[in-house]
Formats: structure tokens, sequence, C-alpha cells
């Protein structure tokens, strides 16, 4: 079942458009103000953002900017009728797509289902990792374990990519710091094993697996789990 995260400070359009996607197949979660919204939107649990323009906190211009710096998850955007503007911002930041208020709810689905097609096309040729009940989808920067959605921030789905793209290999923190922050970060290797911390917590902790492994004097290295 796809997710669909909808970012509207008008609750009760808010509400319309949940039960219009639910009824339609999707599952949905919605925020009221740009900062929670780029706060899930940055998850990775998500196939398509539903973004309004005009939010409180953050406007939507400015959690599209932001969201783009992480994810490619496709975004559309929800503007007033007279905000030509507002749409050429949008579009150039890397919306998908834009649809004015008020719309008709059966075009709204069809861009949904347009813009969702794209972004398969887009991300077809990364594929999805697997090992046991946890999978990684770099298409849509998302990670589940048995279906279910796992919070994870940006450097946390990168560095969780980089190691299992490389199972089995050990990779040293200095290999991880290239693969995931950069050759030009600034910092100490040792953000990489506060990050492991993070992964471990969030993953090996939280259902009972070991998948990363720690090789004293080298770095780490993701394995399958025995009997997977």
């Amino acid at each position: 079942m796809e997710r669909i995260l909808i970012v509207e400070d008008e609750e009760k359009l808010a509400r319309f458009l949940e039960l219009e996607l639910a009824h339609e197949g999707y599952a949905v979660e919605k925020a009221f103000d740009g900062r929670a919204g780029l706060e899930r939107a940055e998850s990775g649990a998500f196939a398509l953002v539903l973004l309004d323009v005009m939010l409180p906190g953050l406007n939507g211009l400015e959690v599209l900017r932001r969201l783009r710096r992480t994810s490619r998850v496709p975004v559309l955007l929800l503007t007033a009728r007279d905000a030509v503007l507002d749409k050429v911002a949008g579009l150039d930041m890397g919306a998908n797509d834009y649809i004015t208020k008020p719309f008709e709810i059966e075009e709204l689905l069809a861009r949904i289902r347009a813009a969702l097609r794209t972004g398969a096309r887009d991300g077809a040729g990364e594929g999805v990792l697997r090992s046991g009940a946890l999978t990684l989808d770099a298409a849509r920067h998302a990670a589940a374990w048995d279906g279910t959605p796992i919070a994870l921030t940006h450097r946390e789905f990168e560095l969780l990519r980089a190691l299992m793209t490389n199972r089995g290999i050990v990779m040293s923190r200095e290999r991880l710091l290239e693969k995931v922050w950069g050759y030009d970060y600034p910092g100490e290797t040792n953000v990489v094993d506060v990050y492991i911390r993070y992964l471990r917590h969030k993953i090996d902790d939280a259902f009972g697996v070991k998948f990363l492994h720690t090789v004293r004097g080298v770095g780490y290295a993701f394995r399958d789990p025995e009997g997977t």
C-alpha cells in the first residue's frame, strides 16, 4: 500500500483529502504546519507528498527547498488559483506538479497517479535491497521491517544503503565517510560510530536481529542474519 503525506493547515480540507485517498487504497498521514510536514517527509516513509504552499511555521516552498536536499520523493504543490509565481518557483525547486485550489478530486487523483508512475520509472534502476524482513527502497528513500516503515534520517538511510550494498564487506570509517558524507566532509570519523549506534537502536535493537557488525580497528559490515 502506497503511503501519502498531506501537509495542509486547513484541517477540513486535509480530512477530505485523507478520506478520498484512503478510499482509493492509499495509506495517509497528515501534518498541519511546515515544520512537522518537513520532519515527516524526511523520514522516507512516503511514496508522495501533497504540500500546501501557504503553511504556518515554514511555508511550502521552504519545506520543498529543504526536502530536496535529501529526498527525491514526488511532491505535488497545492496552490492558490492566482499564485503563478508560487507555481514557477515550486517547479524550479523540484516540485513534480501542482494543482490549484479549488480543484476537482478526480483531477488530483489523476495527477497523483501520474506522479507515482514517474517516480517509479525514475527509480527503477536503483531497486530494493532486502535482508530477511528488512527492505531498503532506494527509489522512494524508504526503509521498512516486514512492511512497517522505519523512520530514518537522510544520513542514516544513506549509511545503511552503503553497508547493505556492500554486504559482507568490512568498510572502514574513512570509506563510509567518503560515500555518505562526501569527500569534503570536514568532521571527524567518529561521526560514523554515532550513526551506527542510531541504526542499531532503530533496527538491530528494535527488531531483535544483528545486521550491523563491528570489526575492531577496521570498520563496520552489514551481514544477513543466520537463516535468511
